[in-house]
């Protein structure tokens, strides 16, 4: 994958994800789930922060993003919001933080993106401080088979225009990952996935 293109890919998206504020066909999701963040908590693939409103017991976050105009939206988008922040530019597949860094890891529809997403569950398994949470909203395979031949269909033209795969099993790469599964929920066709995960230490 070249990542430089990749990254360009999203920053030509930040208008669309801003006029999202106002119309998220995902928000009663983020606000079921994202809700649940607490204490010093890790967000990735940020992009213009639509999971902000939905953070109500959060005493930091550290929010990342590959795309410099993604995370410069959603910096200036933070200052509606009591919580302090911090925002990092940076591929998450590269970056690094000590064990045990957070309570609350935050992921929502960025698993699409990343080249190996089994490492960055593992990842953060190692990042999470015991007992704490991952929570993750994702989209992926459907449950139908109808739409996962459309999905499948379509998946070379949405990774090479806009960045994203149609076609992942997050259940099945959440299963091959480190991380306990606490609960799993699918939504939309079984296209839209509801995790809710704990780290599992060696």
């Amino acid at each position: 994958m070249d990542t430089e293109k990749h990254i360009k890919k999203f920053d030509k998206q930040v208008g669309v994800y801003e006029k999202m504020r106002d119309n998220d066909r995902f928000y009663k999701y983020r606000e079921s789930l994202f809700g649940e963040a607490y204490g010093e908590v890790l967000e990735v693939a940020v992009g213009t922060g639509l999971n902000f409103p939905h953070y109500q017991d959060i005493g930091h976050l550290t929010a990342v993003d590959f795309s410099a105009d993604m995370l410069a939206s959603a910096e200036k988008e933070a200052e509606k919001y009591p919580f302090p922040s911090e925002f990092i530019n940076a591929d998450i597949e590269a970056l690094d933080f000590p064990d045990d860094s957070f309570d609350t890891i935050v992921s929502s529809l960025g698993f699409c993106s990343y080249e190996a997403p089994v490492e960055v569950m593992n990842q953060f398994n190692r990042w999470c401080r015991p007992g704490g949470k991952i929570l993750l909203l994702e989209h992926g395979l459907s449950r139908f088979r109808a739409l996962q031949l459309v999905q499948k269909a379509v998946d070379p033209v949405t990774m090479k225009l806009i960045g994203c795969h149609q076609k992942r099993d997050i259940s099945a790469l959440a299963g091959d990952s480190e991380l306990h599964l606490i609960h799993l929920e699918r939504h939309m066709f079984g296209a839209v996935y509801l995790i809710r995960a704990e780290p599992q230490k060696k």
